[in-house]
Formats: structure tokens, C-alpha cells, sequence
């Protein structure tokens, strides 16, 4: 049938994405396919050099708008204060970070950490005031330990080969009492309406993928990385793991996209 292409992981799929698996395997996967350890990152720095210059455009129309409220929501949960600072890990074009500027006011800062160079020469043509760009790596987060009083990171964590690595070094950069927001898709709550967005992410997405950026292999693997996240209940056990506190979820129009907040 047209519509039965439910590729939702088990929980022991969802598993082979955290790094007790990678590190026996010494492979990681991006989407369903499977790749040398060391060879993650290179993988995932194409797809984005692929798409930079459509990412944003593409983001708007495959979610209909509908990201920029999530986002909204996210940096909204981060209570942000003048003159605070705050860091995007995996913050591309600088989105979420722009709206994190808007509150630090011009004695704060907001930083867009991110590894593509494309992504933030992309980004940087916004011109967004208040904001500044870094390159490097979400697992070695080249800022001295407590410095943010905020972290953010949106729908960038599914990239990161090591994903605890990932969040220990966001847990290492946040001030003690500071607030941690990932944004991050996951599965819909309603079967009708998960039926639905199956469809969707199989056959439209990759067919307007490949109409606007010319690589219907991106926005293949996009909607694959979503199925193989662990749920939010399993990344909430993963965050206390690590030592944040005070984990919620709230989730985001029928669960396609949840937000776990925490403190350090």
C-alpha cells in the first residue's frame, strides 16, 4: 500500500545510535545507513555543503513555517536575561541564536556554534545583528567550562556521531543553574495522523528536496535520522545520565517535535 511505510525504530535500533554501540561497532549511522566512525562528521558536513544555500528556504516550506513558532517556543523556555550569554551548538544560519540576541540586548551574546563553514557563511548574509558565528565541533566545544548562562541546540543533536559526548560538552559549558533547550523532531503521537506524516516524509520531502537543492539524497536521509532518534522518555534518561536536572518535555504540534529542557 501506498501508505504503509512506517520505518519508525525499535527501541534496540534507537539504541544503536549512543555511543556504548558506536564505540563497539565503530560505526555510526546518518539516517539508515551505516558508516565508519571516523567518517560520520565528513558525511554530515557534505549533506549541509549540499543544501546551505536552500536550507533555510527549504525549512520553510517543508514545515509549512510552522519551525519558526518552534523555535519561538524554545528560546521562550530558555528565560532569557539582558546581558546574558547564550549558545546555539549546531546553530546554522543562526535562526534560534537571532532570537536569543533579541533578549540579551547589546550587553549579552548569543553565539552560533556550528562545524559546516557553508552553514555559517549562510548565516552571516543575514547580517543578524548581535549574533556571532564560530566554527567547530559539538563534541569539543572550543569554550572554557561554565561560560554560557543558556544553551540551545535545534534539530542538530541526530548529526553529532557521539550523541552523550555531545551533551556532556553542552553540560560543560553552561553555568551552574543555567538552562539547556533541545529542540529536536521526534514520532507523532497520533497514529492517523503519524500514518500521514510517513507519507509525507518518504515521497513529498524527498521529490522537493531534489526539486530545490538538487539532492534528493538530503531529504532522504533527513526524515530516516528522525526514525532512529531515541524517543523523548529514552533521551530524558540520557540527560539525567549526564547530570541535568529538572527535565521536561513539552511536545510540539502532535509530537513531531519536542523540546527538552533541563538545568545544570
Amino acid at each position: 500500500m501506498i501508505f504503509n511505510i512506517d520505518k519508525w525504530y525499535t527501541r534496540e535500533k534507537r539504541l544503536e545510535q549512543l555511543e556504548k554501540h558506536v564505540s563497539v561497532t565503530r560505526t555510526a549511522k546518518f539516517g539508515f545507513t551505516d558508516y565508519a566512525e571516523s567518517d560520520k562528521h565528513h558525511r554530515v558536513n557534505r549533506h549541509f555543503d549540499t543544501i546551505a544555500t536552500r536550507y533555510d528556504l527549504m525549512n520553510t516550506i517543508l514545515s509549512g513555517g510552522i519551525h519558526y513558532a518552534w523555535k519561538r517556543r524554545t528560546v521562550e523556555t530558555l528565560m532569557i536575561k539582558p546581558e546574558q550569554k547564550i549558545l546555539d551548538v549546531c546553530g546554522g544560519t543562526g535562526d534560534i541564536a537571532c532570537l536569543s540576541a533579541s533578549r540579551t540586548g547589546e550587553k549579552g551574546m548569543s553565539v552560533v556554534y556550528d562545524i559546516n563553514r557553508k552553514m555559517i557563511e549562510q548565516g552571516k548574509k543575514k547580517s543578524i545583528k548581535g549574533v556571532t558565528f564560530v566554527q567547530g565541533d559539538a563534541e569539543c566545544i572550543s569554550f572554557p567550562d561554565e561560560a554560557f548562562d543558556a544553551v540551545s541546540i535545534g534539530f542538530g543533536i541526530r548529526n553529532v556521531t557521539h550523541l552523550e559526548t555531545g551533551f556532556k560538552e553542552i553540560f560543560r559549558v553552561l553555568k551552574k543553574g543555567g538552562t539547556m533547550c533541545c529542540l529536536e523532531f521526534s514520532k507523532p503521537d497520533n497514529t492517523l495522523f503519524r500514518t500521514l506524516y510517513d507519507f509525507y516524509s518518504f515521497r513529498i520531502m524527498p521529490l522537493l528536496g531534489g526539486l530545490f537543492t538538487g539532492s534528493t539524497e538530503a531529504y532522504t536521509a533527513f526524515p530516516e535520522s528522525i526514525r532512529a532518534f531515541p524517543l523523548p522518555e529514552e533521551l530524558r534518561l540520557i540527560l539525567k545520565d549526564i547530570g541535568f536536572k529538572d527535565i521536561k518535555i513539552k511536545k510540539l504540534t502532535n509530537g513531531i517535535a519536542v523540546i527538552h529542557s533541563a538545568r545544570k
